[in-house]
């Protein structure tokens, strides 16, 4: 029988960062304190909380992830919780908007759901978020040419989802961010228990989209990045 004892040269898989993960706020099936002890015990460093809204839910959604990462800062064995939101299916021309609004509610990261291949998300959906400087795109599916180049140079992160369905497209955005220089976060969309990551599967979400070992350290340190922004967000 083979030993499942890890290879000498093998590498230890960095800690998760998922900024993309909902409570029962929205879509998700977990209160946010289940939600990071599991995320905790998993492998978590940072946990950014991302629930859906739309104009007339983000003060709520937004208003219950602070108040949630305050209760829980400091009593999960150093996990960090952030309080994101997700903008869900907003029409395009209402996304700049929005961006802006979520920002000066404190939100410490905006997600905008991108054209994933298996909703029916508005068209220039994922142009709006690019130029609208959301943090990150999620699921953006087809990505043109013109959305990576462009997301390269707004400073906008790609994801690689570990979800069903969303990540079909995982190794197209991979080529497009490889080609224009875009960054890249994988992401879990994690709604309940058994989908949220752990270290080894953040990589293999990488490296099955076709990043090599060099590529997916550059998208932890990018992933650190985002977190260390978020942090002075949320103190400023």
């Amino acid at each position: 029988m083979a030993s499942a004892a890890r290879r000498p040269y093998e590498k230890i898989p960095p800690p998760v960062f998922d900024f993309h993960p909902p409570t029962l706020l929205s879509d998700g099936e977990l209160v946010a304190a289940e939600l990071a002890r599991r995320a905790r015990v998993a492998g978590y460093e940072v946990l950014g909380l991302a629930d859906h809204a739309d104009h007339g839910c983000l003060d709520t959604v937004l208003s219950a992830a602070r108040a949630s990462a305050l209760a829980l800062a400091g009593r999960l064995d150093g996990l960090t919780i952030l309080p994101g939101v997700e903008i869900t299916h907003v029409p395009p021309a209402l996304l700049g908007d929005l961006v802006r609004r979520a920002r000066d509610l404190g939100a410490s990261h905006v997600v905008v759901h991108g054209e994933s291949p298996v909703e029916p998300v508005a068209p220039g959906t994922n142009l709006a978020a690019i130029e609208a400087g959301a943090d990150l795109l999620a699921h953006p599916g087809l990505l043109s040419e013109k959305e990576a180049a462009l997301a390269a140079e707004k400073g906008v992160f790609l994801e690689l989802s570990f979800r069903g369905g969303h990540g079909l497209t995982n190794g197209r955005v991979a080529r497009l961010a490889r080609k224009y220089g875009a960054g890249l976060l994988v992401s879990s969309d994690g709604h309940t228990v058994g989908d949220y990551l752990t270290p080894e599967l953040q990589r293999l979400t990488a490296l099955g989209a076709g990043l090599d070992e060099e590529e997916f350290a550059g998208l932890m340190a990018g992933a650190a990045r985002l977190a260390e922004t978020a942090r002075r967000r949320l103190q400023a």
